[in-house]
This record gives structure tokens, C-alpha cells and sequence, in this order.
């Protein structure tokens, strides 16, 4: 129930970026589903090997380097699906910033909810 949820508020933070950021498009719901499903598996299996393996480079840049493998991953699931546009790098960059933002806001305004629901 509460993965199920996530999922769903994912969707919803990828609506409210494709609303805010100018190259990023979503054709419906559906595909936010879909897209939030692939972006949250590219997240678990690919992005920490790529992590590892720029390790170096994001130590020399203090960390900055891990904004430019979210977008390229923001940018490659968005080049994948077909519902789910990222129309370049830089849409891709400020799309995973965004949607980074809204998915942590809205996954603890659900815990604080269902914790105050529990008590």
C-alpha cells in the first residue's frame, strides 16, 4: 500500500515539473505513472554504479558532478519512453532538481499524514 502510494506521488511530482519546467512534456497520467516506475528503477539499478564510477570527478567538483548524472539520466528515461519528453540536457538538469523537490515534499507530507493517521 504505502510503495503503491509513493508511486502515485511520484506521478504527481512529475506532472507538477512537466508544468513547470518548459522542455519537459507528459502526455498524461498514465505515462507519469510509467515514467515515475523507470525513473525510480534507472535510480536503483544504474544510478549508483555510475556513481561509483565517477567517483573521482565528483570528488574534484565537491559533489556537483551527481547534478549531471541526474540529468542525464532524467534526459535518458525521458528518450526511452514514449509518453515522457525531456527535450535536452539542461531541461534534464533543472527536471531532476524539480522533481527531486517535489517527490521528497510530497512523500513527507504523506508520512506526516499516515503517521497522524496511526496516533
Amino acid at each position: 500500500m504505502r510503495l503503491i502510494l509513493i508511486w502515485i506521488l511520484n506521478a504527481l511530482a512529475l506532472l507538477t515539473v512537466a508544468n513547470f519546467v518548459p522542455g519537459i512534456h507528459l502526455d498524461s497520467f498514465v505515462d507519469a505513472m510509467i515514467a515515475a516506475f523507470f525513473l525510480g528503477l534507472v535510480n536503483t539499478l544504474i544510478r549508483p554504479l555510475l556513481l561509483l564510477l565517477t567517483l573521482p570527478v565528483t570528488l574534484l567538483t565537491l559533489g556537483l558532478f551527481i547534478f549531471v548524472i541526474n540529468g542525464l539520466l532524467f534526459w535518458f528515461v525521458g528518450s526511452v519512453l514514449r509518453g515522457f519528453v525531456v527535450d535536452g540536457f539542461w531541461p534534464g538538469v533543472m527536471g531532476a532538481v524539480l522533481y527531486s523537490i517535489f517527490s521528497w515534499a510530497l512523500s513527507a507530507a504523506a508520512a506526516q499524514l499516515m503517521r497522524s493517521n496511526n496516533e
